[in-house]
């Protein structure tokens, strides 16, 4: 059933707002006059038939927003408790919009129920909505599905979002500092090299003194800004997007992805980084008693690089042909040596799901870790580049001063 976004105002004039479910515009303000509710808007959150169809576009996609993490994992969560105790997909989604106070997102949770109502599966209801929920969010409910433990896979899914986006505010903050210290001393230079050093170059000219290298090479810089700067500003900025809709081919994402798989500085890195998400994925769909094979396509899935994730997918090939998760993945050559050994263990042992566990905490360990030393170069970093590239300025602005007094003396 179609869902609709309302205003109305009440008997006392207080204006209210709120989604419902109703088969048309019509019917949805008759429902809401038998509220004693005078109607003032009745929009569709869906163009072109029904919420379940092929082609429905919510209201959420067309205004361009992307549910953000903190909310993704907040519904995620209440979902998750409402279906643990016993409580269908459909209901827990009515009531999750019913508690929820952000219009376009009750929006989004009502024709998604409108979908399942329509008969498709709640990752096939999700699947509607790519830009909102993830590929590995949509593989891992599928899995959850499939396997009879939904609330065990959402609480699994709320952990993992509200553990990224902890992740991330974590890393933005560390950097903040550093990324404010480089864009006001990176703008103080080129106001400096546009305003003032015309005016001391012209006093040089007229004493007719010799400058150095530093001094012409500064001299330079300042011309070339003055007379190219917007062309370079308009260059960067068209280069940025003509590198991000680069990125949008498939082919080159591969391409760009195998580099940060393979390529000195960033190999470490981005092998810690997915495989940490994959063994997490991995031990929470095995311990809820998701099918090997189905639970390694669905923590594919989470694995952000495509060129790793490649290897997850033919791992999950391997094991299905009958061969073993250990050497399946051994022969990927892609994972850490520490989570393979850790994988045998627990295989041999009939342990699987408690191993990769212990796998995942101990990756994320290291990962922290990592994280923590890259960020604490970063602002130091910064600020011998800034402190150099300054310290180059005055000096090219000071050795030609010292060289009149020294002309002057003599």
């Amino acid at each position: 059933m179609p869902a609709f976004a309302w205003r109305a105002v009440d008997a006392a004039g207080i204006a209210r707002r709120g989604v419902l479910e109703a088969s048309s515009a019509p019917a949805a303000r008759a429902a809401l006059r038998e509220r004693a509710l005078l109607p003032l808007s009745v929009e569709a959150t869906s163009t072109g038939g029904g919420a379940g169809s092929a082609t429905a576009r919510p209201l959420f996609r067309r205004r361009g927003g992307r549910i953000g993490a903190r909310a993704l994992a907040t519904v995620t969560r209440q979902i998750s408790t409402l279906v643990s105790s016993d409580i269908n997909i459909e209901e827990a989604l009515r009531l999750t919009a019913q508690q929820g106070d952000a219009p376009a997102l009750n929006a989004l949770l009502v024709d998604i129920r409108g979908a399942i109502l329509d008969g498709r599966s709640f990752a096939g209801a999700l699947a509607l909505h790519p830009g909102t929920f993830p590929e590995y969010y949509r593989a891992s409910v599928a899995a959850g599905e499939h396997s009879g433990r939904l609330a065990d896979v959402l609480a699994h899914l709320a952990d993992f979002v509200e553990g990224r986006h902890r992740n991330q505010q974590k890393v933005q903050l560390a950097l903040l500092y550093p990324a404010l210290l480089a864009v006001v001393s990176m703008a103080m230079m080129g106001l400096l090299l546009v305003y003032v050093v015309p005016d001391i170059v012209r006093v040089f000219i007229s004493r007719g003194a010799t400058l150095p290298f530093l001094t012409r090479a500064l001299i330079g810089l300042s011309a070339g800004l003055q007379r190219y700067g917007l062309v370079m500003l308009i260059a960067l900025l068209v280069g940025g997007l003509v590198a991000r809709r680069w990125l949008t081919v498939p082919a080159n994402r591969l391409r760009a992805d195998e580099v940060l798989a393979t390529r000195w500085p960033f190999a470490r890195f981005s092998r810690q980084h997915n495989a940490a998400r994959f063994a997490g994925s991995l031990a929470t769909l095995v311990q809820s008693a998701v099918p090997l094979v189905e639970a390694l396509a669905a923590a594919a899935a989470v694995v952000p690089n495509r060129r790793i994730r490649a290897r997850c997918l033919a791992v999950a090939a391997r094991v299905r042909e009958g061969a073993s998760l250990q050497a399946a993945m051994a022969e990927a050559a892609i994972f850490p040596s520490m989570l393979v050994a850790i994988v045998a263990s627990g295989e041999s042992s009939g342990r699987l799901g408690p191993a990769l566990a212990r796998a995942a905490a101990e990756l994320e360990r290291e990962l922290e870790a990592l994280v923590a030393t890259i960020v604490g170069l970063v602002e130091p970093g910064v600020l011998l580049m800034m402190g150099g590239l300054v310290l180059l300025m005055v000096l090219a602005i000071l050795l030609p001063i010292i060289n009149l007094n020294n002309l002057v003396a003599m």
